[in-house]
């Protein structure tokens, strides 16, 4: 697909899916600015709500459970689904306008280091992975982990900051591998 039409539409999804998030940006190809573009990657953090099963636990934070805002949940199941579940870290839809959307389901502590990969291309989060692998970091259920405990990347520059790398612009990054 062309990419002023991958844009609109990544756009459209966007703003459907905003209400219910705390963050949310394009990721993939169309962040890269690629002229074709084979899928929409968008990231985000939904938004949770409390739920309380009463209303004592109201005022008692140890009883607080959490779950993904019910509003975002209901969009991504409008979408017709290929795998995954908007509770889980992805998911993939097909979008009516005929390309496929990959959802990719952050938290503030990985925020930072789940859009970088998923800015991509492929050889440029395999340089990252790479780069932070020697350096001694793992990652690990969607966390990068050092000596077996996260490391907060709350922001994608931090991911950058973190393994002594000057951070480049999405559109910029190439296919690199690392000898």
């Amino acid at each position: 697909m062309e990419l002023h039409k991958a844009e609109k539409i990544a756009q459209k999804y966007v703003e459907l899916l905003a209400p219910y998030c705390e963050r949310i940006e394009i990721a993939g190809s169309v962040r890269r600015k690629k002229p074709e573009v084979k899928d929409i990657e968008i990231v985000c953090i939904p938004k949770n709500e409390i739920v309380l099963e009463s209303a004592d636990d109201l005022f008692d934070e140890d009883k607080h459970k959490y779950q993904v805002h019910p509003g975002f949940i209901e969009e991504v199941n409008k979408l017709e689904k290929v795998k995954g579940e908007p509770t889980g870290k992805y998911t993939q839809r097909i979008l009516p306008e005929g390309i496929n959307l990959d959802l990719f389901i952050a938290n503030k502590d990985n925020w930072g280091y789940i859009l970088a990969i998923r800015i991509g291309p492929d050889g440029y989060s395999k340089y990252l992975a790479d780069s932070w692998m020697r350096q001694g970091y793992k990652g690990i259920d969607g966390m990068l982990t050092k000596n077996g405990k996260p490391v907060p990347v709350p922001e994608e520059k931090d991911l950058f900051w973190l393994l002594g790398l000057e951070y480049v612009e999405p559109e910029y990054r190439l296919n690199l591998r690392q000898n």
